[in-house]
């Protein structure tokens, strides 16, 4: 499946920020939906600085490059087969200062083969849970960046990747 392309807008919040900024932002999200895509490793570690802090949508707290990218080399490479892919679309920077930005993430699940979001089964159910239970797949996330703008280049300082839970978010898309 090739990376979805959406037309959507983020809002941008925060101290004045360029629109080469948020424009760089944008794309590196999508270069990380890319490398999680194609299950490459190096294109998604290349996204950190040595410090970063990262946690994992079931709460395993990695700390530092090496530990980010042991664990990554472990579980991304066999994601290249599984019929589950995510896209990644910018919801919101806010802008901490000009070279600080969190950035807030719809991550959905999509089928690698026809690109069919997965979540959409959850929408309009009054109550989701034994379709999540059923479909854990499916859930998406909600992942929050911190990104810190080093030489020119943003890369994540911190990150935590959270499934969305939440009966009213899950529902309404």
């Amino acid at each position: 499946m090739s990376a979805k392309v959406t037309a959507s807008t983020p809002t941008v919040i925060g101290v004045p920020a360029p629109q080469e900024d948020v424009d760089a932002i944008v794309a590196f999200v999508a270069g990380v939906q890319e490398a999680q895509q194609s299950a490459d490793p190096d294109a998604f570690l290349d996204g950190f600085r040595e410090d970063a802090i990262w946690t994992t949508a079931h709460g395993k707290r990695l700390t530092g490059l090496p530990e980010i990218s042991a664990f990554t080399r472990k579980v991304l490479p066999p994601q290249a087969d599984s019929p589950v892919t995510a896209t990644y679309t910018v919801d919101l920077i806010l802008f901490i200062r000009p070279d600080v930005a969190a950035v807030k993430i719809r991550q959905r699940p999509a089928s690698r083969a026809s690109g069919a979001y997965l979540d959409e089964i959850f929408h309009g159910q009054e109550d989701p849970s034994e379709l999540m239970a059923a479909h854990p797949e499916a859930v998406p996330g909600t992942p929050t960046y911190v990104l810190a703008k080093d030489g020119g280049i943003w890369r994540v300082a911190a990150a935590q990747n959270t499934q969305v839970l939440d009966v009213e978010t899950l529902t309404t898309g």
